[in-house]
């Protein structure tokens, strides 16, 4: 199958590659660092003998995102599979004290980068009628905690586009998939804390979270179900986690 992957650079999205490639599967990586790209499919190439085509792209922007498209049609006519995996969060704060550029960038990465990628490759889709779209959700899109407020709300979107795309596109024999995972030890909280090793040192203290491979493997198994299976919506976290809110850590645990 051909993947298409946007935010493979690093955590989930380049778990996901390694997974698809590992399987023999040609893959299309984009992200904005063109040097980790390089990087990532040297690797693959080397690991697996993938086939690997790079598009430095940041997924925010109409223009970038129509060039790239054009470039995927000319080579694949249409990816097999569409994995929505760019985002981000920044920050944590009440909402009468959140930064509005932070928002800005959340809703624009989150929201509207789906969107624009999306947009562009349902059609192609739809005109071979086969496909699937798997958009990368969180636990934060089934339930609000505290000083979560924007970046809860984008992820809320992303459910709710999953189930919009599901009901427009099934006539056309297309899948659509919104993967929602809890705590992953990722760059994740590094890039909500803005690069603060020590806060996101304490995001994950006293409990093992998702690994991003765990994450890449339940991709893989819904993307490589049966043609008449459609998984629509699936939540998973760590064994200590119970949603977006709920968490347990080892010393929890010495107590109980």
């Amino acid at each position: 199958m051909n993947i298409l992957i946007t935010g493979a650079t690093s955590g989930i999205g380049h778990a996901i590659a390694q997974e698809f490639a590992r399987n023999g599967h040609k893959l299309w990586i984009t992200g904005r660092r063109a040097d980790r790209l390089q990087e990532i499919k040297e690797t693959l190439t080397a690991q697996y003998g993938a086939t690997v085509y790079t598009s430095c792209v940041d997924v925010r922007n109409r223009e970038e995102t129509a060039a790239l498209v054009d470039q995927i049609q000319a080579e694949w006519q249409a990816p097999d599979i569409l994995i929505n995996n760019a985002g981000l969060a920044l920050g944590l704060s009440t909402i009468d004290k959140g930064d509005i550029d932070e928002w800005e960038t959340m809703i624009d990465t989150n929201i509207k980068g789906l969107l624009y990628m999306t947009r562009h490759i349902a059609p192609l889709m739809v005109a071979l009628k086969k496909g699937h779209i798997i958009n990368i959700g969180s636990t934060a899109g089934k339930s609000v905690y505290p000083n979560g407020n924007v970046y809860c709300a984008t992820k809320h979107a992303v459910v709710a586009l999953s189930e919009g795309m599901r009901v427009d596109l099934m006539n056309y024999n297309i899948k659509v998939t919104a993967l929602n995972p809890g705590m992953v030890d990722t760059e994740f909280s590094l890039v909500r804390y803005s690069g603060d090793e020590q806060k996101a040192a304490q995001t994950y203290l006293g409990f093992e979270p998702l690994h991003a491979s765990d994450v890449a493997k339940t991709a893989y198994y819904c993307a490589t179900l049966p043609d008449h299976v459609c998984i629509n919506d699936i939540t998973m976290t760590c064994t200590r986690q119970a949603n977006g809110i709920f968490k347990t850590t080892d010393e929890a645990v010495r107590l109980s």
